[in-house]
């Protein structure tokens, strides 16, 4: 198993601002496809983003698009989650997962964090 350590969630009122973070413990970070997806309880796990191994390629889910960033740094082995402008809606348990091809899919990540609660009060 590849471990994949998500922080930076937390309570934050409508309007404001979170970034999440996700660690790889890994030699090869550059090597995989980063994704960013999210749950509530009774629901499926929904796609919020998606990264190229470079970073030079991104995909943004409808839903949060304009709101919110993906991005990684290489060296640093760890991928990003900029959330500004968050809804309430956006409440979910947060997950970042690695990936061995481009996917907007949940059965095409490998690997997976324990998730990160993010919770957004009116």
């Amino acid at each position: 198993q590849v471990p994949l350590v998500e922080s930076g969630g937390g309570l934050v009122q409508a309007g404001g601002s979170l970034t999440l973070s996700c660690v790889f413990s890994g030699r090869t970070f550059s090597s995989y496809f980063m994704g960013w997806f999210r749950q509530t309880p009774g629901k499926e796990r929904e796609f919020v983003a998606t990264i190229s191994r470079s970073g030079n390629v991104q995909s943004i889910a409808d839903s949060v698009k304009g709101r919110f960033t993906i991005s990684r740094n290489n060296a640093k082995n760890t991928v990003y989650l900029q959330m500004i402008s968050l809804k309430p809606e956006d409440t979910a348990v947060y997950y970042c997962a690695a990936g061995q091809e481009w996917a907007v899919t949940t059965e095409r990540y490998s690997y997976w964090g324990q998730g990160t609660q993010v919770t957004v009060s009116s």
